[in-house]
This record gives C-alpha cells, sequence and structure tokens, in this order.
C-alpha cells in the first residue's frame, strides 16, 4: 500500500485497517438511535444493504460463485450462525436505545467471557486456573460499569430490560463465535454475505417498517448502517486481520468501545463516572488476560 508517496508494511496495513474500522464502528449507536427505526427493521435493512455490498466483494475477489461449493455442514451452519448474528444486532440495538450507547458498549465486552463460560460447559474445554480469576474480574467491571451498585434506586425498569437485551446480545454472539472457530472451509467475506443474506431473509417475514414507510432521512442512516457500518468495516478488517499477530489484535478491538464512548460523549453528552470507568478498565484488563493468557500455567478440567 502506497500512502503520500510511502510504502506501507503489511503490519502497519493491518494496524491501520483494524484501527479504521474499529473507530468506524464506534459511529454505529449514532445512527440506530437518529434513524428513530425499530429495531428489527434496522437489522433487516443492515443484512440487504450490506449484503450487497459484501456479495459486489466477493466477486471481486472471485469468491461468490464458489460458496455453492463449500459442504453441506459448512453451509448449514453459517446459516444457523446468520439466525444468531441478527438475534444479537437485534438485541444489542434495543440495548443501547433502553440504557445508552456508552452503558450498552461497555456491558457487551463481556462476550469473551461468555464464550469461555460455554466452551468449558458445553465443550468440557480445560480452563486455566487464571481464567477464572480474569472472568470472575469482568463480571464485577460488569456490575461497576453498569452503575446498578451505586444507583440509589434511580434504576427505571426500562434501563433494566435494556441491560438484559445487551447481556443476552453478548451470550447469543459467544455461541456465534463458537461456531465461527470451527468453520475452517470458508472464507470470512463468504460467511458474512450467508449471514446477511439469511439474515434478511428471516427478517422479512416479520418487518415492521417497509420500505415505503421510511423517509428519506431515514434511508440517509440505514444506508450508512449497510454499507458503512457493514460492508466497509467488514472489508477492512478482512484486509487486516491477517497482517497482524493475535496480541495485537487483542488491544486494536478495544479501539471500537473508546470510540463510540467518545462519540456518545460528543453527540449526546453522555458522561461515564468513576466506577463505569473502574468496570471499564477491569473488563479491559481482563480481555487481555484472558485472550492473551496472561498467568496461565494450571489447566481445570471441567466435568
Amino acid at each position: 500500500m502506497h500512502i503520500g508517496g510511502f510504502n506501507l508494511k503489511p503490519r502497519t496495513q493491518g494496524i491501520i485497517g483494524i484501527t479504521s474500522a474499529q473507530a468506524i464502528l464506534g459511529t454505529l449507536g449514532v445512527c440506530v438511535i437518529e434513524s428513530g427505526v425499530d429495531s428489527i427493521s434496522v437489522v433487516f435493512y443492515r443484512c440487504a444493504i450490506g449484503a450487497i455490498l459484501l456479495a459486489l466483494y466477493c466477486y471481486w475477489r472471485e469468491d461468490l460463485w464458489n460458496i455453492r461449493k463449500l459442504p453441506t455442514k459448512t453451509i448449514a451452519l453459517a446459516l444457523l450462525s446468520g439466525a444468531l448474528v441478527i438475534t444479537n444486532w437485534t438485541l444489542f440495538f434495543e440495548g443501547i436505545q433502553r440504557t445508552s450507547i456508552t452503558t450498552a458498549t461497555i456491558v457487551f465486552l463481556v462476550q469473551p467471557f461468555f464464550v469461555v463460560i460455554l466452551g468449558a460447559v458445553i465443550f468440557r474445554e480445560r480452563i486455566r486456573a487464571m481464567t477464572f480469576v480474569w472472568v470472575t474480574a469482568a463480571f464485577v467491571g460488569l456490575t461497576l460499569a453498569t452503575g446498578i451498585s451505586f444507583s440509589g434506586g434511580d434504576i427505571t425498569s426500562s434501563f433494566m430490560i435494556g441491560l438484559g437485551f445487551t447481556l443476552g446480545a453478548a451470550f447469543v454472539y459467544a455461541f456465534v463465535t463458537i461456531i465461527v472457530k470451527s468453520l475452517i472451509e470458508i472464507k470470512s467475506h463468504q460467511l458474512t454475505l450467508i449471514q446477511c443474506v439469511f439474515g434478511g431473509m428471516l427478517l422479512f417475514f416479520i418487518l415492521p417498517m417497509g420500505p415505503g414507510e421510511i423517509s428519506n432521512s431515514q434511508w440517509g442512516w440505514l444506508f450508512v448502517i449497510g454499507a458503512v457500518h457493514t460492508g466497509g468495516v467488514y472489508i477492512l478488517l478482512y484486509g487486516a486481520l491477517p497482517k497482524l499477530s493475535t496480541p495485537i489484535i487483542a488491544v486494536l478491538l478495544f479501539v471500537y468501545p473508546t470510540s463510540a464512548i467518545l462519540v456518545d460523549a460528543l453527540v449526546y453528552q453522555t458522561t461515564i463516572s468513576m466506577a463505569q470507568t473502574l468496570g471499564l478498565a477491569l473488563i479491559f484488563i481482563s480481555s487481555l488476560g484472558v485472550t492473551l493468557g496472561w498467568g496461565v500455567k494450571r489447566p481445570i478440567v471441567v466435568t
């Protein structure tokens, strides 16, 4: 890649790609709120618009028609992951609208720990002793980040439902992560295309807002969500991830929550309390601890 006459190394290209993608994702919540469209409809149009761009990308990569040659089991798991992805998106958007972009973003960060727990309970994967420490610290951070412990009775039922939706989104996405880990025969952009197409097909039958009910300004927001936050962001990620090591990726993925919190503060003047800051720090450190294996020595088998 050449920028301003400089030939960038693959590692630098990867860092720029992931950082850009995560920073752009940080504006997703604002677009969802400002669209004024219900969560199910937002997800449907996100899938529809994103699928068009991803199909063009797959065609450019000469991978579009190869999808037909994938094993039946791979296609079936990709379709299942698509149903789970749209569930995750819908729950997360509901969480944003009922709490705040900042709160929902921080709460969703516990998703990797659900992966650890599900892997141990369902697949009997071995867990290192230190992993339990990191998981415990993360959920302590979650309690602080939600502000429940310091609310003084000001928490509304809608806020609690929003927290439930966000935790549900994180839990559902943990299943997506586990499924995707087993799909070695399919390329990432092919998988996301299948998820968007199948997800859109499922939501079509329960779509609350048809195209004729959406205003021009709402179409503008939906186009950004589908074209930029779905097609554009994933294309950036696909090109960047193979160029970087796991430790670097683990750190750069936290650009997204940082961006989302900053955008929320700038647009809606949402402030983050000291307790939420501490909670975010605990989740951040614990996530890196699990991903990078800090302090790992002895495995524990869950029976």
